[in-house]
C-alpha cells in the first residue's frame, strides 16, 4: 500500500461560504473585471466585480420573493452561458442549493433528478426545455417555480444576440422576472438568508452519469468547492493571476469539471467568459483570447487530427508530420531533464514559425496552458502539445471529489500521469490497486442514499473504483476501472482504458469498446468519426452513399487496423485486440450509449450489440 499527501495551501474556516467570494472581490477591487458577456455584435462586454455582485444580489432577492428558502433545491437546465454563473451564485447568496441538469437530458432523466432532489423550482434555457418540464408537472408535487431564460429561444437560437444588446438572455426572461419580483426584498432579508449558510452546508447536488444504473445525487458543500478552488488557484498561481488571466468556458456547466473552474475563476478572480456553440469555438477563442483553456481529451485529439488532415489536403502532410515528431522529441528531451540537442532546437525553431504558431493561434493565440480531465489524454499527444508550446496539464477527479483531486504542477508536469494530490488531500493505493482519496474537497454524501454512501466511504477514505499507481514523487497514474476489468477465458486480467484510449486517438475512430470477458481473446467494437469519415473517403476515392459497402471496404478496414495496431503496441500480447467490428453508427447520448459527460454505458452497448460481439468469436 502506497500513500502520498500534500499540505494545504488554502484553509477553509467554518463560517466560509461561496457568496463571500463575491463580497471579497467587490471590496478589494470593485472595477476589477470578473466576467465578460457577449454583445450583439459578437464582441465582449466586461463586468466588474461590484457590478456582478449587484446583479447577483438582485437575482437572489427575486429567488427569495418567489418562495425559495435556505436549503431549498433549485434546478438549472441550460447550456453554458452567463446566466448560469449568475444564477448559481444567486442561489448560493439566497442560501439555496443548485441542482444542475444537462440540457440534453431526456424527460425521464429530468423527471428523476427533479423528483429525487425534491426541487422546488427550475430555471430552464428555452421553450423546448420548458415543455419537457411542463409535461412532468403532475409527477413533481414539490415544484412550484418554472422560469425560462430565453422564452422565445430554442436549441438553435438561445445564444443568438438579443435586442437588449446582450447575446445571453432576454429582457423579459428569467433574470428580468426575478429582478422585478425581488424589488421589495430588503438587503437585510437577503443577508439573513445568506447568513444561514456555513462551510458545511450543501452548495449543490450533482447527479452522477449513471453508467451502471440510476444516477446518484452527489452532495457537495461550500467547503468542498472552496477547498478545491482555493488550493487549485494557490498551486497554479500564474494561471489564475488577477488582471492577466482569463478562461473561456465551453464545457457544460452541468458537469462538475466546468463548475469548479467557474468557481476558481471567480475566486481568483480572472476574466471568465462563456460560449456553448462548439461550431463557432475557433472564432470565440480568437475574439476572447483566453490565457487558459479547459477541455477534455477529445477536444485536443480533434484539434490535432483536423490540423493534420488540413495539412495533408494542402499537400503539406509531410511537413506537419515532421513538425509533430519534432515537437514530441523536443518534449521528451525536456522530460529527460536535459537541454534538447542543438539540431533538435534548430528544427523546433523552424517549425515554430511554420506550424506551431498557427496551431497556438487556433487556440486563441495567448494561451500556453490547458487543463484536461475526464479521460486520459495519452502520452504522445501530451508530448506533442508541450512541444508546440502549449502544455496540457492533465488532472484526475470525479463528481465525488468536486472535480480535480490530482493535477500536474505547472513547474514540473509529468506527462503520462494525472499529477500529484490537491494540496490538503491524500491519495492511497489499496492492496487491490484501487485509488482511495481523502480531503476536505470530498462529497458529503449521496442524497437520500445512505447505503451507497456507506459503500463508497470507509474510515474517511473515498473508494473511487479506479485502479492506479503512485510513483515515488506522488504522481498518480490511472490504469483502469475495477468494475471494467475483463477476465478472458485464459484467466488474463485486462484493463480496457489503456488500449481504448490509444485506439480512439486515431482520427478515423470515434469510440472504441474492448470486449472479451470470459472469451478466448480480446476484441473491440469501433465506431467511426462522422466528421473525419468524409475526408478519408475523399482522399481515398470512396463513395459515401453506400454506407454498408464503405464499412466493409478493405482500405477502410486496413486504416482501422492501423489504429488497432497503435493500441496493441501499448499492451501485452494477451491484452491485445485480435479482432474488431466497425459499427454502422456512432455511440451517442441520444442512442443511450453515452452519458451526458460522454462516458460509455458499457452494459447498454454490450446489450444492444450482443449479436455483433458474438460474431467476433464465431469460428
Amino acid at each position: 500500500m502506497r500513500e502520498f499527501s500534500l499540505p494545504a495551501l488554502y484553509d477553509v474556516a467554518p463560517g466560509d461560504r461561496l457568496p463571500d467570494v463575491l463580497d471579497r472581490n467587490a471590496a478589494a477591487g470593485p472595477d476589477q473585471v470578473v466576467i465578460a458577456r457577449r454583445t450583439a455584435d459578437g464582441g465582449w462586454s466586461d463586468v466588474g466585480s461590484a457590478a456582478f455582485l449587484a446583479e447577483v444580489r438582485t437575482t437572489a432577492k427575486g429567488l427569495i420573493a418567489s418562495g425559495v428558502r435556505p436549503g431549498d433545491r433549485v434546478a438549472l437546465m441550460s447550456r453554458t452561458r452567463y446566466e448560469w454563473t449568475l444564477l448559481d451564485f444567486a442561489l448560493w447568496y439566497a442560501g439555496a442549493v443548485g441542482v444542475p441538469v444537462y440540457e440534453t437530458s431526456s424527460p425521464e432523466q429530468v423527471g428523476w433528478i427533479l423528483q429525487d432532489s425534491g426541487a422546488v423550482g427550475i430555471v430552464v434555457e428555452h421553450a423546448g426545455h420548458r415543455a419537457v418540464v411542463e409535461d412532468l408537472r403532475g409527477e413533481l408535487p414539490a415544484l412550484r417555480t418554472l422560469l425560462t431564460i430565453d422564452p422565445d429561444g430554442g436549441p438553435a437560437t438561445a445564444t443568438a444576440p438579443g435586442k437588449d444588446g446582450q447575446a445571453n438572455g432576454r429582457a423579459d426572461g428569467a433574470v428580468a422576472e426575478l429582478a422585478a419580483a425581488g424589488a421589495h426584498v430588503t438587503d437585510a432579508e437577503l443577508d439573513a438568508a445568506r447568513d444561514t449558510v456555513t462551510a458545511d452546508c450543501a452548495a449543490t447536488i450533482i447527479y452522477t452519469s449513471g453508467t451502471t444504473g440510476r444516477p446518484k445525487g452527489c452532495v457537495l458543500t461550500h467547503r468542498a468547492f472552496l477547498a478545491d478552488a482555493g488550493n487549485v488557484v494557490a498551486e497554479l498561481g500564474p494561471l489564475f493571476r488577477t488582471g492577466e488571466g482569463s478562461v473561456l468556458l465551453f464545457l457544460p456547466l452541468a458537469h462538475v469539471f466546468a463548475r469548479l473552474v467557474q468557481v476558481a475563476a471567480v475566486f481568483a478572480p480572472i476574466r471568465l467568459g462563456h460560449t456553448s456553440d462548439v461550431a463557432s469555438l475557433t472564432d470565440d477563442l480568437a475574439s476572447f483570447r483566453p490565457t487558459l483553456l479547459l477541455a477534455v481529451p477529445r477536444v485536443f485529439e480533434k484539434v490535432y487530427n483536423s490540423a493534420r488532415a488540413k495539412a495533408r489536403e494542402g499537400g503539406k502532410g509531410r511537413i506537419f508530420d515532421a513538425a509533430a515528431e519534432t515537437a514530441i522529441a523536443y518534449s521528451r528531451a525536456l522530460s529527460a531533464g536535459g537541454r534538447p540537442a542543438l539540431g533538435l532546437r534548430l528544427r523546433h525553431a523552424v517549425f515554430d514559425r511554420l506550424v506551431y504558431g498557427k496551431l497556438r493561434a487556433a487556440l486563441g493565440g495567448r494561451a500556453r496552458h490547458a487543463i484536461s480531465g475526464g479521460a486520459a489524454l495519452g502520452e504522445r499527444l501530451g508530448h506533442f502539445y508541450r512541444g508546440i508550446g502549449f502544455t496540457v496539464l492533465e488532472g484526475y477527479g470525479l463528481t465525488e471529489t468536486c472535480a480535480p483531486t490530482t493535477f500536474n504542477p505547472l513547474d514540473a508536469p509529468r506527462i503520462g500521469t494525472v499529477g500529484r494530490p490537491l494540496p490538503g488531500s491524500s491519495v492511497r493505493i489499496g492492496d487491490d490497486g484501487e485509488v482511495l482519496l481523502r480531503g476536505e474537497h470530498l462529497f458529503d454524501r449521496y442524497w437520500n442514499n445512505e447505503t451507497a454512501t456507506a459503500e463508497a466511504m470507509e474510515g474517511g477514505w473515498y473508494h473511487t473504483g479506479d485502479l492506479g499507481s503512485l510513483d515515488e514523487d506522488g504522481y498518480l497514474s490511472i490504469t483502469g476501472r475495477k468494475k471494467e476489468i475483463l477476465v478472458t477465458a485464459g484467466g488474463k486480467n485486462v484493463a480496457p482504458a489503456v488500449i481504448e484510449d490509444r485506439i480512439r486517438a486515431h482520427a478515423l475512430v470515434a469510440e472504441c469498446m474492448v470486449v472479451g470477458d470470459a472469451r478466448p481473446f480480446v476484441a473491440a467494437l469501433i465506431t467511426l468519426d462522422e466528421e473525419f469519415l468524409p475526408r478519408w473517403a475523399a482522399e481515398n476515392g470512396k463513395e459515401l452513399g453506400d454506407r454498408a459497402a464503405l464499412l466493409t471496404d478493405p482500405e477502410l478496414l486496413a486504416t482501422v487496423q492501423q489504429a488497432v495496431d497503435q493500441g496493441n503496441a501499448a499492451v501485452s500480447r494477451a491484452e491485445s485486440v485480435r479482432k474488431f467490428r466497425v459499427l454502422p453508427a456512432q455511440f451517442t447520448e441520444e442512442s443511450g450509449h453515452l452519458t451526458p459527460s460522454m462516458k460509455l454505458k458499457r452494459h447498454v452497448v454490450a446489450r444492444d450489440y450482443a449479436a455483433e460481439i458474438d460474431s467476433l468469436y464465431e469460428s
